[in-house]
């Protein structure tokens, strides 16, 4: 189901309510220096790890797959691990089972905030990856997650923000899309602090 959205849309009100949370998590993340080494850099990799291992179950579910385009093909749970294994970093200790599981049953409006937060992160990687390179590392050995899709970027992201906004949700289910990425936003700030001691 779709629904006439105006200018004001969901995806411009969801960086809107959340921009103070992401700000203070960019700032988390740029305090523990990521890049200033590659012992630094699998501890970045072993965040973005555990957050996409949460996620990893979204992108086979069909409700889902029929909202968002070229949904299976926006993970990057395996490029993240085939990147840990490159720089020599162990798989880190899991933290308790996936924010979401394979075969249960999910709560869309709250996914849709989970994987707005993802698919954004995925926009912002292009500086990434500019640093990952100083490491002598790139899209084919080590930086594999931050490579940007075929088509680019910008058209990756608007095609995912339109089908986004395109989404008929009531009020109630878009204050669970909001607090979806807030609750992203916030496991990802949390394991941070995990890897970058407690920055």
């Amino acid at each position: 189901m779709t629904a006439n959205i105006d200018i004001n849309t969901r995806s411009k009100r969801l960086k809107g309510l959340t921009t103070e949370t992401h700000d203070r998590l960019d700032k988390s993340i740029m305090a523990g220096d990521p890049f200033a080494n590659v012992e630094n850099y699998a501890k970045f990799l072993k965040v973005q790890y555990l957050f996409h291992r949460d996620i990893g179950a979204l992108y086979a579910v069909p409700e889902l797959d029929a909202l968002l385009p070229d949904l299976e093909g926006r993970r990057r749970f395996d490029t993240v691990a085939l990147d840990l294994n490159d720089v020599g970093a162990d798989v880190p200790e899991t933290d308790g089972a996936p924010r979401f599981i394979a075969g249960e049953a999910v709560d869309l409006p709250t996914a849709l905030g989970w994987l707005y937060v993802a698919e954004g992160s995925n926009l912002g990687a292009a500086f990434l990856l500019k640093f990952a390179a100083k490491l002598g590392l790139d899209p084919t050995k080590g930086a594999r997650h931050l490579a940007p899709a075929d088509e680019g970027r910008g058209l990756h992201w608007r095609t995912f923000t339109a089908a986004l906004d395109a989404i008929d949700l009531t009020a109630e289910d878009e204050a669970r899309v909001t607090a979806g990425a807030e609750a992203a936003f916030s496991r990802v700030h949390g394991l941070v602090r995990r890897f970058f001691d407690g920055v």
